[in-house]
């Protein structure tokens, strides 16, 4: 339910973290939660895409898409898309996407 008074509903809101903290944290750490994560990040970002073929593509890349070197870890990995379109346009490691190599 949507508030008028957006002080109310800031109230609110830190009220329920306040209460729910302990199980919000815990939702995060399962793999349901790391998944509504990204994919809200991608929606945040303007990325247009089948979200859950590309989440599942994602997860499984091993290796960046342009230099084609091993990801060092997860939080190496980028889903690149093009800014104005938000097309998504390949997974590449974070050297990769900093350089903008896909344009």
């Amino acid at each position: 339910m949507p508030y008028k008074d957006k002080e109310k509903a800031r109230e609110n809101k830190k009220e329920y973290y306040e209460k729910n903290k302990e199980k919000i944290k815990e939702y995060y750490q399962t793999p349901a939660g790391k998944k509504s994560t990204i994919i809200n990040s991608w929606k945040f970002k303007g990325i247009i895409c089948d979200y859950e073929a590309i989440y599942d593509i994602y997860i499984n890349t091993t290796k960046c898409d342009y230099c084609n070197k091993e990801f060092k870890s997860t939080k190496n990995r980028d889903l690149d898309h093009n800014h104005n379109t938000g097309e998504v346009r390949g997974i590449l490691c974070r050297s990769c996407n900093v350089k903008d190599v896909l344009k």
